[in-house]
């Protein structure tokens, strides 16, 4: 039985942190951490984060330090691993790079924006969704990048989440208008940011609404997965709604999977077309049926 530390490689409020795992079981890893005062808070699934300012008193107290590809296979071989997608906290450095690229140094939004993507209550509307959003947004815009206003959206679309459809569109915007305001961003890109949003509750952007057409792709790209993949999204979004009982659940999804059957088109942009509509008309007439 082993505790392991990699390097502290991992970019996060102002430091760097590591990985500090267990090779036999997570007993012995939440044992250990309490023995040396590290918090609950700092577990993520597999492991817990640690600030690179502990690693001394972490060897002292018995960790062993190796290189990250020695931990991930010592991880692997305990049968404790999970992997990276089937949690949300575990996404928190990609979507921290991401971050970076269009907002640098605005960390505490960041913060604020990943601590409502992270909200217990969210199954589908997670961390997992926003960085597929993102994903595919790249995927839509290959060899370019999306425009800035556009990534702003998707990490603003669903930001606040209640399951109330239109309305949790309107406070997200609203939320965008008002954080990015402050932030400093100019009264167009504001505006611009917000108006996406609001079209995430209907996925209807005009004809030549070109960034609408990406944002509203994006979001929709989870319909056009493979089925294994399609049914954990539809059986995510059932728990979203565990305070519905099963038949009005039944029937108020049936009304959803209808509704987007009926979008003419589904998905706006060549490349989504090509990507995803006919998966996701084959998913979605599943599902109904």
């Amino acid at each position: 039985m082993a505790i392991y530390l990699d390097p502290p490689l991992w970019p996060a409020h102002g430091t760097h942190f590591s990985h500090m795992v267990s090779d036999t079981s997570l007993e012995e890893l939440h044992a250990f951490a309490a023995a040396a005062g590290i918090p609950d808070r700092a577990f993520d699934g597999d492991h817990y984060d640690v600030p690179e300012r502990r690693l001394p008193e972490l060897v002292a107290a018995g960790a062993v330090q190796v290189e990250g590809r020695v931990l991930v296979r010592k991880l692997i071989a305990s049968g404790l691993r999970i992997p990276a997608r089937r949690r949300n906290k575990s996404l928190k450095v990609p979507l921290l790079n991401r971050w970076n690229t269009i907002m640098p140094g605005h960390d505490a939004l960041f913060l604020d924006l990943l601590d409502r993507w992270s909200e217990e209550h969210r199954h589908y509307h997670g961390c997992t969704h926003l960085l597929s959003v993102l994903e595919s947004l790249d995927l839509l815009t290959d060899p370019a990048d999306p425009p800035r206003t556009v990534l702003l959206a998707a990490w603003f679309h669903d930001a606040v989440y209640r399951g109330i459809a239109g309305q949790d569109e309107e406070e997200s915007a609203r939320l965008a208008e008002e954080r990015l305001t402050a932030e400093g961003l100019p009264e167009d890109e504001v505006a611009e940011v917000a108006r996406l949003v609001r079209l995430t509750s209907d996925h209807r952007p005009e004809s030549g609404d070109d960034d609408g057409a990406l944002l509203c792709d994006a979001d929709l790209s989870v319909l056009g997965g493979e089925p294994d993949e399609y049914a954990r999204y539809v059986a995510a979004v059932r728990k979203d709604y565990a305070h519905i009982g099963d038949a009005d659940f039944a029937s108020g999804r049936a009304t959803v999977v209808r509704r987007l059957l009926d979008l003419d088109p589904l998905f706006h942009t060549a490349r989504a077309r090509d990507l995803w509509r006919a998966a996701a008309r084959r998913n979605l007439n599943g599902e109904l049926a």
